[in-house]
């Protein structure tokens, strides 16, 4: 088992976003989480990768305990994770902003710079890879936050809505670029909104409310489930996971 998620619960004072959620992925899946807006699926990405200690419940990555482990722990055994808004340097260059993350790996400067070069390449951002990070738009910020995880060498990337705020081309595209991510053997767990890029993409698809897993199993089962249908998706909005 690459990851191993068991009763997770995470509590904001009396409000529970997280309750007793489980979670295995083995290395080479790619799971698909959905759910309604306020279902606790970041909160829950944020246990798994060290950005928020459970209140209750285990995290363990290839059989090591990393529940209370820091989000650089997490990096360095190989537990990567993008955000619902990219963490990027705005001031500075594409090229510089994938180097934090290849510093990780590669100490000396001229390796982290060779390593964030052939990572901006596979991203699809080489033609601006020394402008400010200010200048990109959606697309372009979303890829310099996926280069840089990729830039710290995972074997698990956690994807929060990578590719939310998209047009069905620039979609396409994403949804090609997680594809090549996966074929360079990195396992992949994604939330997202847009059912399209879960039923392209995913193996399995967890589906999260109030803080629980509440229904998984193959994408096109679950997404056809009538309550599933009913009450996390929506039934005149069959297209989208809310």
């Amino acid at each position: 088992m690459l990851l191993e998620a068991r009763s997770v619960t995470q509590l904001f004072g009396s409000f529970r976003a997280v309750a007793e959620a489980d979670l295995d992925v083995q290395e080479g899946d790619i799971i698909g989480l959905i759910g309604p807006n306020g279902a606790g699926k970041s909160t829950f990405f944020n246990c798994l990768s060290g950005d928020l200690v459970p209140t209750a419940g285990s995290v363990r990555f290839e059989g090591v305990d990393v529940t209370r482990a820091s989000p650089e722990t997490h990096a360095q055994l190989g537990i990567g994770r993008t955000f619902q808004i990219p963490a990027t340097f705005p001031d500075m260059t594409i090229l510089d902003n994938v180097m934090v993350g290849a510093f990780l790996r590669h100490p000396h400067r001229k390796d982290a710079r060779d390593a964030a070069l052939e990572t901006i390449e596979f991203a699809g951002l080489k033609s601006v890879t020394y402008q400010r990070a200010r200048s990109l738009g959606t697309p372009g910020r979303k890829r310099l936050e996926i280069a840089r995880v990729l830039a710290t060498g995972p074997r698990l990337v956690l994807l929060d809505e990578a590719l939310a705020g998209l047009n069905p081309v620039e979609i396409q595209t994403a949804i090609e670029l997680v594809r090549r991510i996966h074929e360079r053997g990195i396992t992949l767990v994604i939330t997202e909104h847009i059912m399209e890029v879960i039923l392209s993409l995913t193996h399995r698809v967890l589906v999260f409310n109030q803080g629980r897993t509440i229904a998984s199993g193959a994408p096109k089962d679950v997404v056809n489930d009538p309550q599933v249908i009913e009450a996390y998706i929506g039934r005149p909005h069959r297209r989208r996971a809310s």
